[in-house]
């Protein structure tokens, strides 16, 4: 399913967006992606192995093929959120966001003046968008693309909320995994642990009443509903490789059925 309006404008109204999580920088496999049946493509640069080239070659067939590009850039590279923008990214989630420091450098390299320092270049966004240049476009990017600041340390979550206040800053996504060793001092990583799940949902609570998205890495589909329900709208479910391995396997127990 396409839509002739963004992924600020789909949040905003409320809906739910599913994105499948690209960590493999195959551009075959980013083709099969933005022709199925998730809601948008997410390349990631952090823990997977997307980089410059694959992200410019990759956002190409996500856009043209009418769904939201989100891009995670590797932690503290704020530059490269500039340029994922630049190559036609919709939004960027910044991982390990600890700091209002943190912050404002992504914030800063997100967003043009006034509210960020933004520098200008865009040219390959607008030719893929079809987009008018100059004013026109100027006029609603800090609009149309998306900030995202991670929360996933204990340092984070302590100023969740004034970093949802920040100008500039678009949501809240919480990467479960990480959150869950922070949360139990490094004794386990366990995205799904009861203990910290106020915590899961105090973050939405901020976001929500910051008027501000919030976002989520679901490591188990099942847990979606339960985000949904908590106010979360933008939900990573799909990492390629657990997909790739779960379709072979499915594949293969039919066939010896």
């Amino acid at each position: 399913m396409t839509h002739d309006y963004s992924l600020a404008d789909r949040l905003s109204a409320g809906e739910t967006v599913f994105t499948v999580w690209s960590s493999l920088p195959d551009l075959g496999l980013i083709e099969v992606f933005a022709q199925g049946p998730f809601g948008a493509v997410t390349l990631d640069m952090q823990h997977g192995a997307h980089h410059v080239e694959s992200v410019a070659r990759g956002l190409s067939p996500v856009i043209t093929g009418g769904k939201p590009a989100v891009v995670r850039i590797a932690q503290g590279d704020f530059g490269m959120a500039s340029r994922a923008l630049d190559m036609g990214a919709d939004a960027v989630i910044a991982p390990m966001i600890n700091s209002i420091e943190d912050a404002k450098a992504f914030r800063d390299a997100m967003k043009y003046p006034p509210v960020g320092g933004r520098s200008w270049g865009p040219t390959r966004a607008l030719k893929l968008r079809g987009l008018a240049g100059g004013n026109d476009h100027l006029s609603t990017a800090n609009r149309k693309t998306l900030a995202f600041a991670m929360i996933e340390t204990r340092e984070a979550y302590a100023i969740a909320a004034d970093i949802a206040a920040l100008d500039g800053i678009d949501g809240l996504f919480v990467g479960p995994s990480d959150f869950s060793i922070a949360w139990s001092n490094g004794a386990a990583v366990n995205p799904a642990s009861e203990d910290m799940q106020e915590a899961v949902a105090n973050v939405a609570r901020i976001a929500r009443d910051s008027g501000k998205h919030a976002a989520i890495f679901a490591a188990a589909p099942s847990a979606a509903p339960s985000y949904i329900e908590l106010g979360y709208r933008f939900i990573a479910l799909g990492l390629d490789t657990v997909m790739l391995d779960a379709g072979q396997k499915a594949i293969l127990a039919a066939a010896e059925a």
